[in-house]
């Protein structure tokens, strides 16, 4: 079966110590849009859990960011044991994505705007541009996408 005719549900995050940016998207359409920011805490397998169900999610895609030279940092090593967390705990798809500084691309388009906005919205939509680069690095949509 075609993926266009079985579109697959993606969610993104924008992992943070503090909080979890979300964004959300599918693979007809793929034009991810921000969904919410979570609390970073001991509830947070549990709300990605109830997330998964409540949209019916296929995949995982998490964003990894690096030095400025392309070299792994500190929350690099901390993102990626949260990726293997994330794959202990569920069985959908996960991928990582580089994030290519989503949050300072987030915060430069929402005053470039003229929106007000706290750090949730950052996130939220920092999560968006990781999900936007992960169909722009995958342009064919296949089945275990």
């Amino acid at each position: 079966m075609d993926s266009a005719s079985n579109p697959r549900t993606i969610i993104a995050l924008d992992y943070g110590e503090k909080r979890i940016g979300i964004a959300i998207g599918n693979t007809a359409s793929r034009l991810p849009s921000p969904l919410m920011t979570l609390a970073n805490n001991e509830n947070t397998l549990q709300a990605l859990t109830e997330l998964l169900g409540q949209h019916n999610a296929d995949a995982l895609v998490v964003g990894v960011p690096r030095g400025l030279k392309g070299q792994e940092t500190p929350q690099t090593l901390l993102i990626r044991e949260f990726i293997e967390l994330l794959k202990k705990s569920f069985s959908v798809l996960i991928y990582s994505q580089d994030e290519d500084l989503s949050s300072v691309r987030a915060e430069k388009e929402l005053k470039e705007r003229k929106i007000r906005y706290n750090k949730q919205s950052v996130d939220a939509l920092a999560a968006t541009y990781i999900l936007e680069d992960f169909f722009k690095e995958h342009p064919e949509t296949h089945d275990d996408i």
